[in-house]
């Protein structure tokens, strides 16, 4: 059954592969710890009292709230299909509830280090332009870095200014892209194809090598960039959505428009760079009152 479940979810609901191997991990070490607890008992005989029973095995392994939250969100994935496909009555985990977690406030960079980053001129390196690029795309269009890495020279329309991005679940969405962000992109084309003597790319974004993207790629990228001009706790191409959404939303933006432009499925999502703006709030007040 499990088999059946990870298989529909690749095929039929695309998810990516990372997200499948979180799922296989998740089904393994509930299916795990039946086998060790419960050795006559099949997935589809589960109760609420062997899930209860699987929260305090994982409380016992100190794993976060986080953690044991992400392997419920499995499980009832896994059981809503089980459900589907009418291999049981009901879904066990529909009286469980998720547990309490901290809300963490997303890390983003300040504006004046933004600004830091800046090139006055177009580098003269293949390198050092495919990483103002990855930088700008980051910054300036709030993409994922899956996205990025799938990212194709065709799906780059400069007349119009818009970016078709394929997100999670292959969702598509448009984004619009500034002027000067559009001469970034050209200029990159330019080097990029006379230093690999080649315009067929099967990413826009490509090795030293030609070859398409892949994530570490853009994390290294980033993550000393980011380290040259921030003492932040965290440096991946992820701070830069956050840095993105946070400062659209210090400007004015409103939270559905930004809610669309970084492919959120849910508001509840967007709604958590809220709380970054009010913490910013509370610190300039602090700084800048005379009472602070």
């Amino acid at each position: 059954m499990i088999t059946d479940f990870l298989r529909y979810i690749k095929t039929e609901r695309r998810y990516s592969a990372h997200t499948i191997e979180a799922y296989t991990l998740d089904l393994k070490t509930f299916e795990q710890f039946l086998t060790l607890h419960y050795a006559n008992c099949t997935l589809t005989e589960v109760n609420r009292e062997m899930l209860r029973a699987f929260i305090i095995e994982l409380k016992s392994q100190r794993l976060n709230n986080r953690s044991i939250n992400r392997k419920l969100s499995s499980l009832r994935s896994f059981y809503n299909f089980l459900l589907k496909k009418q291999h049981i009555g009901h879904n066990p985990l529909s009286t469980i509830k998720t547990l309490k977690t901290a809300k963490n406030i997303p890390e983003f960079v300040p504006e004046a280090l933004i600004e830091s980053l800046t090139f006055e001129k177009i580098p003269e390196t293949f390198e050092a332009i495919r990483d103002q690029l990855i930088f700008e795309l980051l910054y300036q269009t709030g993409m994922r870095r899956a996205e990025i890495c799938t990212l194709r020279d065709q799906d780059i329309d400069f007349s119009s200014l818009l970016i078709k991005v394929r997100g999670k679940r292959n969702k598509e969405r448009l984004i619009p892209f500034t002027i000067g962000l559009g001469k970034l992109i050209k200029s990159y084309y330019k080097m990029r194809n006379s230093y690999l003597r080649s315009e067929m790319f099967d990413s826009t974004i490509v090795t030293n090598k030609g070859q398409k993207c892949y994530p570490g790629l853009i994390y290294r990228s980033i993550h000393q960039q980011l380290s040259s001009i921030s003492t932040l706790s965290k440096t991946s191409p992820h701070v830069l959505r956050h840095t993105f959404a946070t400062h659209l939303l210090n400007s004015g933006a409103d939270l559905m428009a930004i809610k669309e432009l970084l492919g959120h499925s849910s508001l509840e999502a967007t709604q958590v760079y809220t709380h970054s703006t009010i913490e910013q709030l509370k610190k300039i007040h602090k700084q800048a009152h005379p009472k602070g």
